[in-house]
């Protein structure tokens, strides 16, 4: 828990829960994208959907959810009906994280190849360690 504390400043001005052990066999992205059994990323050895260009760009992350039936969308504010995602990125643009929205409104985001917390949104927001800014906010419906 310390670990994350230091890594993510923002979560010790607020409450987050730990919601599973350390799993390395998934990440951030596939969490997002509701899979447990494929690590996200543009770069070869990773999964990363055929369609989309397998570059470090907000562009190819949008198109990446896109193939799972995402769009963009305005805010972060809970939607009755709909799954949605916000994507981080740092100074220079490039993704660093996403993060998906829960039934109860609250947020869940898989630590890197570590743990899966429920937190609010903006607490892992931040300079490095932490995963920079919320570029973009996407939806689906549920």
């Amino acid at each position: 828990m310390i670990e994350l504390m230091t890594a993510f400043p923002g979560l010790q001005n607020s409450i987050f829960e730990i919601k599973s052990p350390t799993d390395k066999k998934y990440n951030c992205i596939a969490w997002a994208a509701e899979d447990t059994n494929n690590f996200w990323w543009p770069e070869r050895g990773c999964y990363w959907p055929r369609e989309s260009p397998r570059i470090v760009t907000l562009d190819a992350f949008i198109a990446a959810f896109e193939t799972l039936g995402f769009t963009t969308c305005e805010n972060e504010l809970y939607e009755e009906g709909f799954v949605k995602i916000a994507i981080f990125v740092k100074d220079d643009g490039s993704p660093t994280h996403a993060a998906r929205q829960l039934p109860n409104g609250r947020w869940t985001s898989k630590c890197g190849r570590y743990k899966d917390i429920e937190h609010d949104l903006n607490a892992l927001c931040g300079p490095k360690p932490a995963y920079g800014n919320i570029a973009c906010y996407m939806r689906k419906p549920a």
